[in-house]
């Protein structure tokens, strides 16, 4: 499987898109200010206790208090408490040696969050989701620091091995590794990348680590709650640490900066694969270049079309969502079942791929086409698990029951991606009334004028595609040509398939739009 991970950065964020074999399956948004990003650390101050509930509410700076369950309090709850306190008041320059640090004893699993918060105090807390809805965070004391190999975990000395490591020779080398190199009061996690491994690369990776702890401990020096301590690495480079393999072919930037960087961190965890990041400056878009913004629009919605003539319908409430499959104008065969289990088994693959895109969380209803036979629901489950074993949530299938329902829970930890792709008439603005289209390029003309009698230099302008088409038609006699002779001056046209028909806007030369 090829993986190609397409980047546009903008004014107002940056647009990650991961394509598996062209096809758009991951879509993100990083805004120029992400805050209560999941994995970001902040020294919060309980506000409040609710013994009903075994949980509390700390402000971390959220408009809403952040929810604290007991069963998120980490067994070292006292020693996070301890080490918080001594960091915050420490007065050596170069901080206290971790190394030295004496846990505490552990709390019991069925504790009460009174007996060990009751003094409301300030705590270390890990975003664990992300503000959804009218929710607040939730947060974790479980603090860990992932890595490209391991994950690192304060307050234990805890060495685990994934298991999805199947080799029991491999899970035992990289466990007496781990256990011979990593430093006292720290837990490592070895994660399934580090299957193969030399012990260099492992111990690279735990000294990262072990350094931004001391960043932490730095941080929390005469911090005031509610502070941020630590922020998660940016979308991108978390992406890459955790997605990078043999399969990742292309990373493509249309940023010269997050180029040099992305390049840089990919030179730094993995060398050999460092040409694969490439600059993009083709004029274009680089979604539409990519051919992303096409999947996008056909992608979202409430009605997904597929190929076959099979399509879903998506809809949430507020409880779950529920996705239909309909077998629309597929007719493969005049066998009723056959048609009902290949109609299954392309859904199956696109709900897969919904799921990750638009990044649905909580419970999931799927109505299949019914079927009678035991062992095509079978073939349909089984399908659906190939499919979903890409996606990195964590999540849980069950069979299809006798009602033709099958229900997947996954996991949930920011707001899920929603993209309206209804378009707002650009002109009529929802009247339903517009001025006569033979008029747009007297308007264009107009405006080019103006902006050359105000000396304006390097004019370029951004229309749709059919309006580029029209604009550019033949050579001499070309709209674009009797501008030429008309100003003396060539004016750059540009397609831009995110404007509407009869949308468009003049650049100066330096890129910037020119605001009438």
């Amino acid at each position: 499987m090829n993986k190609e991970l397409i980047i546009n950065a903008a004014p107002t964020g940056v647009e990650i898109a991961l394509l598996e074999d062209k096809r758009l399956v991951e879509l993100h948004h990083e805004s120029g200010n992400p805050n209560f990003s999941v994995g970001d650390l902040y020294l919060g101050k309980v506000k409040k206790l609710i013994p009903g509930l075994n949980a509390a509410f700390v402000d971390v700076g959220f408009e809403k208090d952040a929810f604290l369950h007991y069963t998120d309090l980490s067994p070292y709850i006292r020693s996070i408490l301890k080490f918080t306190q001594l960091a915050m008041h420490d007065k050596s320059p170069e901080g206290f040696d971790f190394g030295k640090f004496k846990n505490e004893p552990e709390i019991v699993k069925t504790g009460k969050v009174t007996e060990v918060l009751g003094g409301k105090p300030n705590i270390l807390v890990q975003i664990l989701k992300e503000p959804i809805s009218s929710k607040g965070p939730r947060l974790s004391c479980e603090i860990s620091l992932p890595g490209r190999f391991i994950v690192l975990t304060p307050f234990n000395d805890i060495v685990a091995v994934s298991k999805k490591i199947h080799s029991s020779e491999e899970r035992k080398r990289l466990q007496k590794i781990v256990e011979a190199i990593k430093s006292p009061n720290f837990g490592v996690i070895v994660r399934t990348a580090a299957e193969g491994k030399k012990t260099a690369e492992l111990h690279e990776d735990l000294t990262a680590l072990v350094e931004t702890w001391k960043i932490i401990q730095a941080n929390l020096k005469g911090a005031q709650a509610p502070q941020k301590i630590l922020s998660e690495q940016a979308k991108t480079t978390s992406m890459l640490r955790d997605l990078l393999n043999e399969s990742f072919n292309r990373i493509v930037i249309n940023d010269k900066n997050m180029y040099s960087d992305t390049r840089a961190y990919i030179q730094k965890i993995a060398p050999e694969k460092q040409d694969i990041v490439t600059y993009y400056h083709n004029g274009a878009p680089i979604f539409d270049h990519y051919g992303i913004t096409r999947q996008v629009k056909s992608a979202f919605g409430k009605t997904v079309n597929l190929d076959s003539g099979v399509y879903l319908i998506i809809e949430a409430t507020e409880a779950l969502h529920v996705i239909d499959v309909n077998s629309g104008y597929k007719s493969s065969s005049n066998n009723q079942e056959q048609n009902a289990l290949a109609s299954n088994l392309e859904a199956a693959a696109e709900i897969a791929r919904q799921l990750r895109l638009r990044d649905l969380g909580g419970i999931i209803i799927i109505d299949f086409i019914d079927m009678k036979l035991p062992e095509n629901k079978k073939t349909v489950f089984e399908a659906m698990e190939k499919h979903m074993a890409q996606d990195r949530a964590k999540h849980t299938i069950l069979p299809i029951s006798k009602f033709g329902l099958m229900q997947i829970t996954r996991q949930r930890v920011k707001p899920e991606m929603t993209i309206s792709v209804a378009e707002d008439c650009p002109t009529c603005r929802g009247t339903g009334k517009i001025g006569a289209s033979m008029l747009i390029l007297e308007e264009i003309e107009k405006n080019l004028l103006y902006l050359i009698n105000h000396q304006h230099k390097g004019l370029s302008i951004r229309v749709h595609p059919i309006l580029y088409a029209y604009l550019t038609k033949g050579f001499l006699g070309s709209r674009q040509w009797k501008w030429y002779w008309r100003f003396k001056r060539w004016i750059k046209l540009r397609a831009d398939n995110n404007y509407h028909l009869t949308e468009y806007r003049f650049f100066d030369n330096n890129d910037e739009e020119i605001k009438f």
